[in-house]
């Protein structure tokens, strides 16, 4: 990667995923299903065994009602990742419904690792050309947004909720003393 502006994005991803590691080696197995208040959005298996989340259609008002889990932000992490993944890489998205929630705190720090590589992976093959072509995330707007944005978004939202579960770890970790 000699493109300074990959590099740039790159530099923010790295500075954000420290941060993401520091709160990761720092959570227990116990941590990621704990529920910070009495309406809390979670994963739970269901009869299959398959680890889903708590949701609803029409984003909940006022927000933030109901406080997600930790394991529920490492879902939605992972969720919104993969996804990004596939538009970047040409693939067809998979479906919010199809990403489970891999069962454990542990396993889900694993999956994450796994979203990075592939992440770091996608970033190091971007060209000034790729950053500059039109997205084709669906979400975003407006609908001309280029790749570049794209990376820049995810750098933030990652940012944005690796705070979410510092603040939750912290919040936890006060709570037993």
């Amino acid at each position: 990667m000699s493109n300074p502006r990959c590099e740039l994005l790159r530099w923010q991803f790295d500075m954000t995923w420290s941060l993401f590691d520091y709160h990761l080696e720092r959570l227990g197995p116990d941590d990621f299903l704990w529920e910070p208040a009495d309406l809390s959005w979670t994963v739970r298996p269901d009869a299959a065994g398959n680890w889903l989340p708590d949701w609803a259609e029409t984003e909940p008002d006022p927000v933030p009602v109901p406080v997600p889990t930790i394991g529920w932000v490492s879902w939605h992490i992972g969720w919104w990742w993969s996804t990004t993944i596939d538009h970047l890489r040409g693939r067809t998205p998979r479906e919010r419904t199809d990403v489970t929630w891999p069962g454990s705190g542990p396993a889900a720090v694993t999956w994450l690792q796994e979203l990075r590589t592939q992440w770091l992976a996608v970033l190091d093959e971007l060209t000034d050309a790729d950053l500059d072509a039109v997205s084709t995330l669906p979400w975003q707007t407006p609908p001309d947004n280029t790749v570049g944005h794209t990376v820049a978004w995810l750098n933030a939202e990652l940012m944005k909720n690796v705070a979410e579960i510092g603040q939750l770890r912290l919040i936890r970790a006060a709570s037993k003393h």
